[in-house]
């Protein structure tokens, strides 16, 4: 594969960063993972507008989005890919091994992989551990992922695919890469931002156009019986039916409210690749 870093395009071997790369020392950075549809980069304004809300957030100055843009478009068509993902990490650059960034150029480096989406049924175990809902990085999508790692990895000991979070006020809050979405007396709700949950791509167009309505719920709403369906979305998710929430099995798997939800998903991807 080739890889863009800082203006060139380089083959994998060859593309390498300092020891001293503020995103490899601290977590210093911030990303967003697009995918590829024959050959077409899906949703790219709105990951560009994500990304640069984040650096904002993280009191990074951002890039220059129409040189990620493009350097996006090069990677794609570089490599050849027809389905598959392309990530953009963009970190603080060398800033020696402390805590304190530097005056150094930020790094732009755009990496894409080979492959389809994960929408067939999964299972999910709720975290004991709490998402911070007033954390400084609540709702941003940074490097900074080691919580994410090792919930996940507690949860995968478990027979799930995905770990769910709850926020320090015990409201359902979102997945260590997805967002959650269930549906309760027949209407389909997904966490609020204000639960500190990242606002996905695919769950805000879910909210927009599909008629998802945003809450703040306690996380055991999970293990109630008038939840009867639920599932996760995120860009290489689409939308996957959950069949199970710890040892709770759902019996509509997919329900019909996730079915037509999905199909909505689809039709958004026919009308364009940059709705």
């Amino acid at each position: 594969m080739l890889v863009y870093i800082d203006g060139e395009v380089l083959a994998e071997p060859d593309a390498k960063v300092s020891v001293f790369d503020h995103g490899l020392v601290t977590g210093d950075g911030a990303f967003e993972t697009l995918a590829v549809y024959q050959g077409q980069v899906f949703a790219t304004s709105r990951h560009l507008a994500r990304l640069e809300r984040t650096c904002k957030g993280m009191r990074l100055d951002p890039p220059d989005l129409a040189e990620v843009e493009k350097a996006v478009r090069r990677v794609v068509e570089e490599n050849g890919i027809v389905d598959g993902k392309v990530r953009i990490t963009y970190t603080a650059g060398d800033s020696g091994l402390g805590s304190a960034r530097s005056n150094s150029k930020r790094r732009l480096i755009v990496a894409c992989e080979v492959g389809e989406r994960t929408t067939s049924a999964t299972n999910v175990a709720i975290s004991p551990w709490p998402r911070s809902e007033v954390g400084v990085l609540a709702g941003l999508k940074t490097t900074s992922y080691a919580e994410n790692v090792i919930c996940l990895d507690w949860a995968l000991e478990r027979g799930a695919s995905e770990v769910i979070f709850k926020n320090l006020k015990g409201h359902l809050c979102e997945g260590s890469g997805s967002n959650i979405f269930f549906v309760q007396n027949g209407q389909l709700y997904t966490p609020a931002v204000s639960t500190g949950c990242l606002a996905g791509v695919t769950r805000d167009l879910i909210v927009e156009r599909l008629g998802a309505k945003e809450i703040e719920i306690e996380a055991e709403v999970l293990y109630d019986e008038s939840v009867q369906e639920a599932f996760l979305s995120s860009t290489l998710r689409e939308v996957q039916p959950i069949a199970k929430i710890d040892s709770r099995k759902l019996s509509e798997v997919p329900g019909p409210i996730t079915a037509k939800t999905a199909r909505g998903f689809q039709e958004i991807l026919a009308e364009g690749m940059n709705p």
